[in-house]
């Protein structure tokens, strides 16, 4: 090495896989926007699988333990401890370890045995129950132990980490490290064209962005649909995500006569020239970590509208003052969306606090600040 040339840092980012989930897409954004000059980075996942691997910049290291999916996996792993499984999964010599999801990665990291590795845990939901923050562990006992050895938690939002806190009451290091966005790619993906008309005068056009599955609430965005047009309110849903509720909500739909009134685009590489040009995002979760769809939509300038969960008041305002939170229950949510359909200037209004707060999630504020804590560890 040349006198005066400091060694980059070898990072580690441990996860499941690739697939297209928010704390997926955040990583890939996350590394591809990270310090190359400084920082030597490896993406990990236990299963060669996900749409976002095509994402990762060319600086990126991938690498991989798995070429398919084990069904049963983190059941199957509980049969070897966490230094079992780190010798047989984890290979090279990293400065910094990251378990970029909680559950079988923070298990596997927490078997690294070289004292001067630096572990990092990355929390990205409410586990709300005990044993869901344990499902991934033999026991209770085991997760605290397991979680007791790293150097730094990370919390995607405040009540991430505090929900994370009170659940195994961990006396550890504890850190809230906001999603990184590409904001300017963001932008510059949302002026191409599309091919279908979704700009018509005279109607709300809804949005909903996510995977399909249950917890994701597209039911709910559905139900109230249905309501809306039922009391002759010109609105349009359009839906993007694939998943294992597709055919249940298209069942609903067909059912219930929406088909002119709802629109499946699928999963899309470029989400953001069809959220671009929509009225109103709507997050019907259940549950979240840090909303990655919601804040793109901020990025993008289109108003929120959410039930309450994780991080929506972080992001939002504890008054509404950037978007609209409501209660986790159908009723309230149907409730605003219905207040902001009747009254579009309203909508109008939520726009440009949109615009503003977008602001606040940048690419370069958001990774400066997880750099910052890799070099403080």
């Amino acid at each position: 090495m040349k006198r005066g040339v400091s060694r980059l840092k070898k990072i580690l980012f441990l996860i499941h896989d690739l697939g297209q989930g928010g704390a997926e897409k955040v990583l890939v954004n996350l590394v591809n926007n990270m310090d190359h000059t400084k920082f030597d980075i490896t993406v990990m996942t236990l299963f060669d699988h996900g749409e976002n691997r095509q994402f990762l910049g060319d600086k990126i290291h991938y690498k991989t333990w798995c070429k398919k999916m084990i069904p049963g996996n983190s059941h199957i792993m509980k049969l070897l401890s966490p230094q079992q499984l780190h010798k047989l999964i984890i290979k090279d010599h990293y400065d910094i370890e990251v378990s970029y999801l909680e559950g079988p990665c923070a298990r596997i990291i927490s078997g690294c045995t070289d004292e001067s590795v630096k572990l990092v845990s990355w929390i990205h939901i409410e586990q709300h129950t005990t044993k869901r923050a344990i499902a991934s562990f033999r026991n209770q006992k085991e997760a605290v132990k397991c979680y007791k050895r790293f150097h730094k938690i990370v919390g995607v939002s405040k009540t991430v980490e505090m929900d994370f806190r009170k659940i195994l009451n961990i006396d550890a290091s504890y850190q809230v490290l906001y999603n990184t966005n590409e904001s300017k790619k963001i932008h510059r993906l949302s002026e191409e064209s599309i091919t279908i008309d979704i700009d018509q005068e005279n109607i709300v056009n809804i949005v909903g962005v996510g995977k399909l599955l249950k917890s994701k609430g597209f039911d709910r965005i559905l139900r109230i649909t249905k309501q809306l047009i039922a009391e002759n309110y010109s609105v349009h849903t359009y839906i993007l995500g694939e998943g294992p509720e597709k055919e249940t909500l298209q069942n609903y739909i067909k059912a219930n006569g929406l088909g002119k009134n709802v629109t499946f685009l699928g999963y899309q590489i470029n989400p953001y020239k069809y959220i671009s040009r929509c009225d109103l995002f709507v997050c019907a979760s259940y549950a979240e970590g840090f909303s990655t769809a919601a804040t793109e939509a901020l990025i993008l300038g289109i108003p929120v509208c959410t039930v309450e969960v994780s991080g929506m008041k972080e992001m939002l305002g504890e008054n509404n003052e950037y978007g609209i939170v409501v209660a986790n229950e159908d009723i309230e949510l149907y409730k605003a969306i219905k207040d902001l359909v009747k009254n579009p200037e309203k909508i109008l209004y939520y726009k440009q606090q949109a615009e503003f707060r977008g602001n606040y999630f940048s690419t370069e504020g958001t990774v400066k600040k997880v750099e910052e804590m890799i070099e403080n560890l």
